[in-house]
């Protein structure tokens, strides 16, 4: 972007809402630090243990099912830049929707994208326990859950530029690690080198391309969607940005492409190295890019994968924390949640917010405990109901955003949505869409009831915080 761009991009923030005071956050965060972590947050057991659920879902056909995933992002990406930019701060699209909609939908998508986060935590550690497993099938997975969660949990307390130097890294392993897995897949499939061509058979056999048809395609999408909530993380990290108006557009434009073609390759590549029905399984006990590489019988392939999917959930634990305490910051800060979230240490890390995100991680050792076998989809459904909420209010903000700016506002900025209303429109009812049919999808049936109790629990708390807030005044 050059003098010119970010002078009138400037002119635009000059408009910009009062929001509230985040002092003490530290603006460090590069551009490439913003990037990784988006990258590092997005391609987790979404991709690498739920594909389990997806492929059984619709077979080779989960293709297309990731294909309308993108499409769905594309548009989140472009709503997302364009409100972040106007507003670079910490709580991003919470402060959005308090602004241009009401103090409730601040608080409920600020209450509900933290606990999201919180439960994805417990997730994740409960996936990185499986995935250790692999090579350690007698110890308890347990053990592992409390280990790597105490280490991450002390990587978080560091300064932002460091927790972010270090998710750079986390998260290059796992980028590198899905291109290797893309080049030799394709290697593998069109016999490149002394191994006979697997070629493209097992896209039609086994049932055909689409053996559970169309619906199977959409009763996918709503895991496959999933994959994408990761894109969101640019407008949380803006508090805490260089250069915001200039990294923010750069850093959503580079991952919401990478992840598109990451996500439709490798779900390509793996579907056609081995047989959908393999490749799916009855249970969640491994990732299917292991059962793939496993399957082609290339010496210790299998284990090197074992390990990159291993840094993949870490790494989206270490994100995902990161995200939690900024929320659970930004509620402590707008005085919707206890005062002492609100508060920063002398690094700029707040400390207190960090150790409130950690309840994720306590749940998924209880489960881990009593009930490890069905932890990760137990966790990840009620992440699924409360991330879809969290589109949708941002979607319908952006319809309340696009209201108060001017044409001429409009223009200046360096990414923005076409054709407005009609993509956003289209966005909010395909998340609709989706969420509805969560109901008929075994592993989510009970995710978007569990998130509505959850949602009059908040609702309640936020009605009992007002009146001690107008008592006071």
């Amino acid at each position: 972007m050059g003098d010119r761009e970010r002078s009138a991009v400037d002119a635009v923030l000059g408009e910009q809402l009062p929001v509230p005071d985040m002092e003490g956050l530290h603006r460090r965060l590069s551009q490439r630090q913003l990037t990784m972590m988006a990258i590092g947050g997005a391609i987790g057991v979404g991709l690498f243990l739920g594909s389990s659920v997806t492929i059984r879902l619709a077979g080779p056909a989960v293709i297309l099912s990731y294909l309308l995933g993108a499409g769905i992002a594309l548009i989140m990406s472009y709503v997302l830049t364009e409100m972040a930019v106007v507003h670079p701060v910490a709580g991003a699209f919470g402060i959005y929707a308090e602004e241009y909609l009401n103090p409730w939908a601040g608080f409920s998508v600020r209450a509900t994208y933290g606990v999201a986060q919180i439960i994805a935590i417990g997730a994740e550690v409960t996936a990185a326990g499986i995935y250790i497993s692999y090579w350690l099938p007698n110890v308890p997975q347990w053990i592992w859950v409390v280990l790597v969660s105490a280490a991450l949990v002390a990587l978080n307390s560091m300064q932002v530029n460091r927790l972010g130097e270090f998710e750079y890294w986390f998260a290059m392993i796992k980028v590198a690690a899905i291109v290797a897995f893309i080049l030799v897949g394709l290697a593998l499939i069109f016999g490149v080198g002394p191994r006979h061509a697997i070629g493209l058979a097992n896209l039609t056999q086994h049932g055909g391309f689409l053996p559970a048809g169309w619906k199977g395609v959409w009763l996918s999408l709503t895991i496959t969607v999933t994959s994408y909530m990761g894109v969101e993380i640019i407008a949380v990290t803006a508090g805490e940005a260089q250069n915001p108006q200039v990294t923010i557009p750069r850093a959503m434009r580079n991952i919401v492409y990478r992840l598109i073609g990451f996500y439709v390759l490798a779900i390509t590549i793996m579907v056609t190295m081995v047989p959908w029905n393999q490749a799916s399984g009855s249970s969640l006990s491994g990732s299917p890019f292991v059962t793939a590489f496993a399957a082609a019988n290339i010496p210790f392939a299998a284990a090197v994968m074992n390990f990159v999917v291993l840094t993949a959930a870490l790494s989206s634990v270490n994100t995902n924390l990161y995200l939690a305490t900024r929320m659970l910051f930004s509620l402590g800060r707008g005085g919707y949640a206890p005062a002492w979230m609100g508060k920063v240490s002398r690094n700029g890390v707040p400390h207190l917010a960090l150790l409130a995100s950690t309840a994720g991680i306590i749940a998924a050792i209880l489960l881990a405990i009593f009930n490890p076998k069905d932890s990760f989809l137990m966790l990840y459904g009620v992440a699924v109901a409360g991330m879809l909420f969290v589109w949708l209010v941002i979607l319908i903000t952006h319809l309340h955003f696009r209201k108060t700016i001017t044409s001429e506002q409009l223009l200046r900025l360096p990414m923005r949505l076409r054709a407005h209303p009609f993509f956003t429109v289209v966005g909010i009812l395909l998340v609709l869409a989706i969420s509805v049919t969560t109901f008929f999808v075994g592993e989510l049936k009970w995710s978007v009831p569990a998130f509505l109790v959850f949602l009059g629990l908040i609702s309640i708390l936020y009605l009992l915080s007002r009146r001690r807030k107008e008592s006071t005044r």
